[in-house]
């Protein structure tokens, strides 16, 4: 298991993390010191570890429950948007045999009419 050194607050951790995952653990680990750092401006320089951890956990799961929310949105409005599509796609195929239609009366119209003038 790979170690990787990330620094949170100003503090160091060494965090075991899944091969070829250690850019990505760096990574998050980036994030968490932004939102630890944005709790702090928010509870001051004084709180506690624990009080920063937590309050940058309440803004990260905030943010985690907002991109829920649009996420199931977006997926409400693909399925409306899929069965406008079916429905759209049914009403292109009918215009399309009337279409076929109406060019299949006037190709008889204009046969019948050249074979009456031969």
């Amino acid at each position: 298991m790979p170690l990787v050194n990330v620094m949170v607050n100003g503090k160091a951790y060494t965090l075991g993390c899944g091969e070829g995952e250690e850019a990505h653990l760096k990574e998050l680990a980036a994030l968490v010191d932004v939102k630890v750092r944005e709790a702090q401006s928010m509870v001051g320089s004084q709180a506690s570890d624990t009080k920063l951890l937590l309050t940058a956990a309440l803004l990260l799961a905030d943010e985690h429950h907002e991109a829920l929310e649009k996420l199931g949105t977006s997926t409400e409005t693909a399925g409306t948007l899929q069965g406008e599509r079916v429905l759209l796609a049914e009403k292109a195929n009918a215009a399309e045999s009337i279409a076929a239609d109406a060019l299949e009366a006037a190709a008889a119209r204009v046969e019948a009419i050249a074979a009456r003038m031969a």
